[in-house]
């Protein structure tokens, strides 16, 4: 997959595209199947495929001081997308120039790019004036696959029914509406380094993300890569770390939050690995969530805290001490 940062007054050259367009927040089986009907399109009209995604995403845009709860990271989306077979994801800026354009324009926009046919949810509204729908665009000479929701239990898949339920600890839930357990990924950067004060030295795993979508103290499985090659954990650490449940991964005890007791500012993805040594400082860690915890607590002394966490990655590791594998 090509991935190419589109810019709206110089786009690229194409070959002939069916195109879907969207925050592909998550990459959910909704999206999913948004994906699959733009491949047998494609495949039928013998065009490419193409989608087209926005970076920051719109919500972030118009309230970067209070920002929706993001899923995925760019990188994480593109690395979702890349597996479903696409040819070609376009990234466009979000910023005052894109919300701008009218209807038309981005019309204008989509012939410039070569797109022959478009494959949309059925919520799909575009151009600042809100116009742009399946109907303004068949008028506009595009070809348009307008695709229904997609239901679960009668309930209609959307990134927003992920959020609620990481919101609420429901990982099983999520995992149900992605069709995979939720993760998270990035690179392991410098951070205060508190927690090797109290016995317990986390890696601080970088978020790529103005507000995660959940919080908390939880389970997890750590996959480790350089450059995008995976790691064997031997090779990393005098420690082992305790196996985790999916093959070639280490069991961490995870906090994703604030960190009220200590006055932090900015949300944190701390990963500690029990019986684990080692230097990580430019991996990337992939953090799969496996059991929620409990939410983030406010702690009001540093005792409190240390024994706040020590109870924590007890009762995590007597977890995993309790599952099949």
């Amino acid at each position: 997959m090509k991935v190419i940062q589109l810019d709206i007054h110089n786009p690229p050259t194409l070959p002939p595209v069916a195109l879907t367009i969207g925050n592909y927040d998550g990459v959910h089986l909704g999206h999913q199947a948004l994906l699959s009907a733009l491949s047998d399109d494609a495949r039928q009209m013998q065009l490419a495929q193409a989608v087209m995604v926005f970076e920051p995403q719109p919500r972030e845009f118009f309230l970067p001081d209070n920002p929706p709860a993001r899923l995925t990271s760019i990188g994480e989306k593109i690395s979702q997308i890349a597996k479903l077979g696409v040819d070609y994801l376009l990234v466009a800026s979000f910023d005052d120039a894109f919300r701008s354009l009218s209807a038309q324009d981005f019309s204008a926009l989509l012939k410039n790019l070569n797109v022959a046919h478009l494959v949309l949810g059925d919520d799909f509204r575009f151009g600042h004036d809100r116009v742009g729908d399946k109907a303004f665009l068949a008028k506009m000479g595009f070809s348009v696959d307008n695709l229904p929701s997609i239901t679960q239990n009668g309930v209609r898949i959307s990134s927003s029914k992920v959020r609620e339920a990481l919101a609420n600890g429901k990982l099983e839930q999520a995992a149900s509406l992605l069709g995979r357990a939720y993760s998270i990924t990035g690179q392991v950067v410098h951070g205060d380094k508190i927690g090797r004060t109290f016995g317990f030295p986390t890696a601080n795993v970088a978020l790529n993300r103005l507000k995660p979508a959940l919080h908390g103290v939880y389970a997890a499985d750590v996959l480790a890569y350089r450059d995008g090659v995976l790691l064997d954990w031997q090779d990393l650490g005098e420690g082992q770390g305790v196996a985790g449940l999916m093959d070639g991964s280490r069991f961490a005890a995870v906090s994703v939050g604030l960190r009220p007791s200590v006055k932090g500012k900015d949300w944190r993805l701390e990963v500690h690995l029990p019986h684990f040594a080692g230097d990580l400082y430019g991996l990337e860690l992939q953090v799969i969530l496996t059991h929620f915890l409990h939410g983030e607590r406010h702690y009001t002394s540093i005792e409190a805290l240390t024994a706040g966490i020590s109870q924590d990655v007890q009762d995590l590791l007597a977890w995993r001490h309790k599952q099949p594998k």
